[in-house]
């Protein structure tokens, strides 16, 4: 059985109102109750009714909130005014936007009012649902554009000098990313550059500040001559595992320009977009292909791994803070050698972070047992075995971050049977 609210000023109302209406409602076969405003039955818990007949001598404020009393998922129910003795009051509660019926209370016509305000209530709901939806789509378009303009920033192709492998692996959470990663060469072809970043933050700002940032990043490194590099107050010291004799020759080539994107960039983010929180981590390097020599600025970033044919493995650790925080930091630039059959592997934190469906980590020591386990593999051979390793843990667990992977090996005599 339906059931009606009848909503009056005071505990009594008019009692010729109250008579009529509890005569019209019950024959048309509706369960009726009655309320003043202090003492409305419904508990949140509960269905509003069917039926809200609120009296206009409550003024429009008064029944605008019974309505909002009655209201669910942000919803209040149609709610028709009636007078009990003032129809100047009733006229406010119309120009306020409320249905309304006015005595002699005829079933009839009580009964038409009634579903003509149902019916403009499910049309209203339509066109909300309707325009909603509208929304949704156009976002979903902008969404997809968005994506097809970010992988644009993404190399179709990646340079490899001979003798070396270059491959990268890109997974993002969402349909937009603030991971990246870059590989393209400098100095006029002889210094291949590669970069794995991660701004902070997922979704569309975080993919608007990757475009920015990888975009600096790159031009900056492309535009800077070859010529040798004068240290300042912003790098304060060389840094790695040394290539025998002195570090001096390593910046001659190569170091203006990583060193002038990392500055620049970080310059730039710092003094013009630090009030949107935005920044980023980062790892960039830049490879000799003749010697094996890279020199890198590890900018707050998870350490790459190097994995060495003789069975060694070492870290290339931060060399300084993420970019875009403070525009007078200092980066120490940092360098390492790759010999024949050693990879060098970068990553961002969706890896190592990724979880199981019980919430466990997937963590650095079994990224590193597993590049362990893959010493001399090739590079898309490795980076397929990471990619398959870090979904197998996650299972259906939801990606809570974006996964980026990177790696450049040395190739030894004879290829890839030779460094195992």
């Amino acid at each position: 059985m339906p059931n009606a609210l009848v909503v009056f000023e005071t505990e009594t109302g008019v009692p010729e109102v109250v008579a009529e209406l509890r005569e019209v409602l019950r024959a048309d076969g509706f369960d009726v109750a009655y309320s003043t405003p202090d003492d409305l039955p419904m508990r949140p818990e509960q269905s509003p009714p069917d039926v809200l007949l609120v009296s206009a001598s409550l003024g429009l404020q008064r029944v605008a909130l019974v309505g909002q009393h009655f209201m669910v998922d942000g919803r209040t129910p149609t709610i028709i005014a009636f007078p009990e003795d003032d129809l100047a009051a009733l006229e406010e509660c119309v120009e306020g936007g409320f249905d309304y019926v006015t005595p002699p209370f005829r079933r009839t016509l009580l009964r038409s009012r009634m579903e003509s305000c149902q019916e403009r209530s499910a049309l209203s709901t339509t066109v909300e649902e309707m325009a909603a939806l509208a929304s949704l789509r156009e976002y979903e378009r902008d969404l997809h554009i968005a994506r097809e303009i970010q992988s644009g920033f993404l190399p179709e192709h990646l340079p490899t000098p001979d003798g070396w492998e270059v491959g990268a692996r890109f997974r993002p959470a969402r349909q937009v990313a603030g991971d990246f990663y870059d590989v393209f060469t400098i100095v006029n072809g002889r210094r291949l550059a590669f970069v794995v970043a991660d701004v902070c933050d997922k979704g569309i700002g975080a993919a608007l500040f990757m475009a920015l940032i990888r975009t600096l990043l790159r031009h900056t490194a492309e535009h800077t001559g070859a010529s040798r590099l004068i240290e300042d107050e912003f790098l304060v010291s060389m840094d790695g595992e040394g290539v025998g004799g002195s570090a001096a020759p390593l910046l001659s080539l190569g170091a203006g320009p990583l060193v002038q994107a990392i500055l620049g960039t970080n310059r730039y983010m710092a003094r013009n977009h630090l009030k949107q929180g935005y920044f980023a981590t980062m790892f960039f390097g830049v490879l000799d292909p003749v010697s094996g020599v890279v020199l890198y600025i590890n900018g707050g970033h998870n350490p790459p791994v190097v994995v060495h044919a003789d069975g060694r493995r070492s870290m290339l650790p931060p060399t300084g803070p993420a970019v875009g925080i403070l525009p007078d930091s200092s980066y120490t630039l940092g360098y390492v050698q790759l010999d024949q059959g050693d990879t060098l592997f970068a990553y961002t934190d969706g890896v190592v972070e990724a979880r199981d469906t019980r919430g466990g980590l997937y963590g650095t020591p079994k990224l590193l047992d597993l590049l362990d386990a893959n010493r001399g593999r090739d590079v898309e051979g490795l980076l397929e075995e990471v990619d398959t390793s870090v979904r197998h843990f996650a299972s259906h667990a939801e990606q809570s971050d974006d996964i980026t992977t990177l790696a450049l090996r040395r190739v030894p005599p004879g290829g890839i049977a030779a460094a195992r």
